[in-house]
């Protein structure tokens, strides 16, 4: 079969028309947009999946990552605010929320994100204290996070994360700051050997205080007890020496005989209980001796009856009631 002019051109026309139609297909991947511009201006946004353009009159712009992000910030000197240089790096975590603004809004995006971020950290971690940059990061990542997302705003970016990895200060500041930490410590430690004595001072004083002011309620209780028992005693002498003198006002033969012998006794006592006499010499008559101590179990018997003898013999004064 012989062909045509007019067939090899409906050929080219299916297959122009095929090349045109696939032209205008474009396919976006999961986790990017694609802009489109039409002579140069932005026209709109193609979302993952397929979609249809216009052939040779629109074009792919800026194709746009819209996943999660790491931007890796490098090292650089900071200067404190009291002038200490340190070295510090870190890492940000950004997304991009509309495309068209990432494209059309800021050259270079990865560059403006690194720049911004770098010149944020200088500023934030220049306006603070050395100490204060060592012992709050979690500060200094919440301030570096709001001022860089509220800067990339404009960009379609979302700023989620800004960390800062390491700082690093030079060897003999951390030589300085060691040896500060050691004499803290030992200062610490200084304190509280001291505030253990004092209390161990206290606590001895206080057990001390008590020991003494128990041994001074015992002391008065006892002399208390002894002036009590020699008030008894006096008592007893008064009322024995009151029947003794009834006795003899009556004319009772045996109270004489109990009152001499009852000085006899006392002073016998005596002269045995000092201490340079070793013999003792007694040249009295036994039977008036006797006979003394006759009379005074009699006029015991009398004054006390017989419970109240049984008492004397056994030490004890009885209790004497008066008529």
């Amino acid at each position: 079969m012989d062909i045509t002019g007019f067939d090899i051109f409906v050929i080219v026309l299916v297959v122009l028309f095929i090349l045109i139609l696939l032209a205008g297909v474009k396919t976006v991947p999961q986790g990017y947009h694609f802009t489109i511009e039409r002579f140069g201006a932005y026209k709109r946004t193609l979302k993952p999946g397929l979609s249809l353009i216009v052939p040779f009159i629109d074009r792919i712009g800026a194709r746009m990552n819209m996943m999660e992000q790491v931007l890796d910030v490098p090292s650089q000197e900071v200067i404190t605010r009291d002038n200490a240089s340190i070295t510090s790096d870190g890492v940000a975590f950004y997304q991009v929320m509309n495309a068209p603004d990432a494209a059309y809004e800021v050259n270079n995006l990865e560059q403006a994100l690194l720049n911004l971020t770098m010149t944020n950290i200088r500023t934030v971690m220049g306006s603070m204290d050395l100490d204060e940059l060592l012992s709050n990061r979690d500060e200094i990542n919440s301030r570096l996070l709001h001022v860089v997302d509220e800067a990339a705003a404009p960009w379609g970016v979302k700023i989620s994360r800004i960390e800062i990895k390491d700082i690093n200060p030079p060897r003999d500041l951390v030589e300085a700051m060691g040896r500060q930490m050691k004499a803290e410590r030992e200062k610490r430690a200084a304190i509280l050997e001291a505030e253990g004595a004092r209390q161990s001072a206290i606590l001895r004083a206080e057990g001390e205080k008590q020991g003494k002011i128990l041994e001074a309620e015992g002391e008065r209780q006892s002399q208390f007890l002894a002036a009590e028992a020699r008030e008894r005693v006096a008592e007893a002498d008064a009322k024995a020496t009151d029947v003794v003198s009834k006795a003899i006002a009556e004319g009772d033969i045996q109270a004489i005989n109990y009152f001499v012998a009852s000085k006899y006794v006392d002073t016998l006592g005596e002269v045995v209980k000092a201490p340079n006499q070793k013999v003792v010499m007694l040249p009295i008559e036994a039977t008036s001796i006797l006979g003394a101590l006759g009379g005074i179990g009699e006029l015991s018997k009398q004054a006390f009856g017989k419970d109240g003898l049984s008492a004397m013999r056994s030490g004890r004064v009885p209790s004497v009631k008066e008529d």
